[in-house]
């Protein structure tokens, strides 16, 4: 193992394997760790901004992601952002304002103690918003659909594993991603199973994230923890087409690493995607066969931009690359081993949160830093949620910050 899975990242792989694999396992896994050469973040050089920033507002829901692992974000819908935490909290908000609208506490927990008279539903999959249905799914497995409008519950669905990535919704289906590798197809008007798709082999050790499916054209796009994508029906949930992206090669347990937790991301009929060991592509959404790929291991998804998409690599570089054949554009190397967030692109810039609560721009040109602010001293690991000239961006405790971009 090599320094591109250090500090934190590497002691979750642990925590992940005290939980799947046996003593031996855990050794080994343990004295490669300590065999590593940590590396330390890059230095924050000063910057003369070139691009105006403006915060508008900043608010906090609930606890977050806490120390769940999962990179929970805000949705956007209607003028309103929605949030929620692993304390059970979720919330509207005035996107302009930062006004809260409605607040929900549905379940609290501290240690392994619940508190009487309250249950123990911990956020950490979403919430995802489509019309005036807003979904949610939790730790413990359960899947809530609630009224976007007033927070009232629509109804709620028990599901096999914990959910933490954000479920996606469309055509009166809800899906939902599975720790344990499932994909559900759920009526989005009752909750009620339509299929459920558990072909996906979960290797005994992966990253903690699973990434978030997407809908579009009737087809589920979803990566999975194999180092595949899967493409499925909508309605029926049957596989249409899967690629690897990952090899998943290896001596250790370690090297054969090769998950797709990262957005896929689905424009003009051609899927992106990313695998941690493997390569970025562009895939035929139709077929699934591979338009392009490059060679780039990342834990983080794809961001698209018109000519470009942005993705950072498994030491924090961030790299754009050519959206129709895969070239290099350029490569930031001014956020190294600051884990960042997944990127976002925003007009012509690409923005994007590091461990230590910056939030940072790059110029789409040439990649050079363009603004800096920063929303904490926690980590920002979900991506930021871009609306027009505005971005709203979360960290790990539940802290929101909402700017403006201007010229």
């Amino acid at each position: 193992m090599n320094s591109r899975f250090a500090g934190k990242r590497a002691l979750t792989v642990l925590m992940l394997a005290t939980a799947v694999t046996g003593c031996a396992t855990i050794k080994n896994l343990f004295n490669d760790v300590k065999k590593e050469n940590i590396e330390p973040p890059t230095p924050l050089t000063e910057l003369t901004p070139t691009l105006n920033v403006q915060k508008l507002w900043s608010d906090r829901v609930g606890k977050g992601a806490g120390k769940s692992g999962a990179r929970m974000l805000p949705a956007y819908a209607d003028g309103k952002i929605y949030a929620a935490g692993v304390d059970g909290t979720i919330a509207a908000i005035d996107a302009t304002s930062g006004h809260t609208l409605w607040q929900k506490h549905l379940g609290e927990r501290h240690g392994f103690i619940l508190h009487r008279g309250k249950n123990s539903l911990r956020w950490a999959g979403g919430p995802s918003v489509n019309g005036d249905l807003l979904v949610v799914g939790s730790l413990e497995g359960s899947v809530r659909a609630l009224d976007a409008g007033t927070g009232a519950e629509r109804w709620h669905m028990q599901v096999s594993s914990e959910v933490i990535a954000p479920p996606a919704i469309a055509d009166g289906v809800v899906v939902v991603r599975t720790n344990d590798g499932r994909l559900y197809g759920l009526d989005a008007a009752d909750g009620s199973r339509k299929w459920v798709y558990d072909r996906a082999t979960v290797p005994v050790l992966s990253l903690r994230g699973n990434a978030a499916p997407r809908i579009a054209d009737g087809v589920v796009y979803a990566g999975e923890d194999n180092g595949k994508v899967v493409a499925l029906h909508l309605t029926e949930g049957n596989a249409l087409w899967e690629q690897s992206l990952s090899p998943g090669e290896g001596r250790s347990e370690i090297q054969r690493l090769q998950d797709i937790d990262g957005t896929v991301a689905v424009a003009n009929g051609v899927v992106y995607a990313s695998g941690y060991h493997g390569q970025v592509a562009a895939l035929i959404a139709q077929t699934g066969r591979p338009l392009w790929t490059h060679e780039l291991s990342g834990y983080t998804g794809v961001a698209i931009a018109p000519t470009q998409i942005y993705v950072a690599n498994a030491d924090a570089d961030v790299w754009a690359l050519d959206l129709r054949t895969g070239a290099s554009a350029w490569k930031q190397e001014g956020l190294k081993y600051r884990w960042v967030s997944e990127a976002a692109a925003q007009g012509d810039y690409v923005v994007l949160g590091d461990q230590e609560g910056y939030v940072h721009w790059l110029a789409g040109t040439d990649g050079k830093f363009a603004a800096r602010v920063r929303l904490s001293k926690n980590p920002i690991q979900s991506a930021p949620v871009v609306v027009g000239d505005m971005v709203y961006v979360e960290d790990i405790d539940g802290e929101i910050g909402a700017w403006r971009i201007g010229k």
